[in-house]
């Protein structure tokens, strides 16, 4: 992956992210849903793609005291704040993080080589210029009883033309790209693959996803190049 990207993403957040929290959670949906979902077990590791300013690390973190967190991201800048955002926490003991691509992840990224028991991303493959790569890197870097789990912005279409088109002309300054075809594959696999877990919130804004390692290669679009 160019390093162009991740100047790219620094150049985005610089700024952005000291109001990056308190913008985002007027239009970020379902990621609380998501964490309250995750019932992870004493243990456990989970590694968010795309941690951005560790906000959903540090509510994992509490809500979830016996896990061992890990957070990628592209953007050095982004990283900063999470950094002092983890350590004001008091959770520097539990969440470390690692600068990286979700296209390469792996659990060598923080010199470890034990799996990942959850692959998240919030958010984050809608900026991912590779997000089927990071999905195939995500599942191999999991433990055979591991999870992806996402929540991301869905195909917009219930929300009408016009309001689709505006919200996609806003995110794309941003470099967002709402992935269409994800939701769409995941909507026809889910009536043939009782291990997709899909919900889709109204207008079809943002969808959540649970899926286990082992119903992962049923994806054409994860398997696929």
């Amino acid at each position: 992956m160019p390093a162009t990207h991740a100047a790219l993403m620094d150049a985005v957040y610089r700024r952005q992210r000291h109001i990056y929290d308190l913008t985002r959670k007027y239009y970020l949906f379902g990621r609380d849903r998501m964490i309250r979902e995750l019932d992870l077990k004493p243990g456990e590791r989970l590694v968010e793609i795309g941690c951005g300013t560790a906000r959903n690390l540090i509510k994992i973190a509490r809500r979830y005291p016996g896990a061992t967190l890990y957070g990628l991201d592209a953007s050095a800048e982004m990283l900063k704040t999470a950094a002092v955002a983890i350590e004001r926490a008091g959770l520097g003991s539990r969440i470390r993080l690692a600068q990286g691509y979700g296209e390469a992840i792996s659990p060598d990224v923080f010199g470890e080589t034990r799996p990942f028991d959850v692959a998240l991303f919030s958010y984050s493959l809608s900026m991912i210029p590779d997000w089927k790569q990071a999905l195939r890197a995500a599942a191999n870097a999991l433990s055979p009883a591991g999870s992806i789990r996402i929540v991301d912005f869905g195909d917009l279409k219930g929300m009408g033309p016009i309001g689709e088109s505006v919200l996609r002309a806003w995110l794309a300054l941003f470099h967002v790209s709402p992935r269409s075809e994800i939701l769409t594959a995941l909507t026809r696999a889910e009536t043939d693959n009782e291990m997709v877990k899909l919900r889709v919130l109204p207008g079809r804004y943002a969808f959540l996803l649970a899926l286990p390692k082992r119903g992962i290669g049923s994806l054409s679009f994860v398997v696929a190049p």
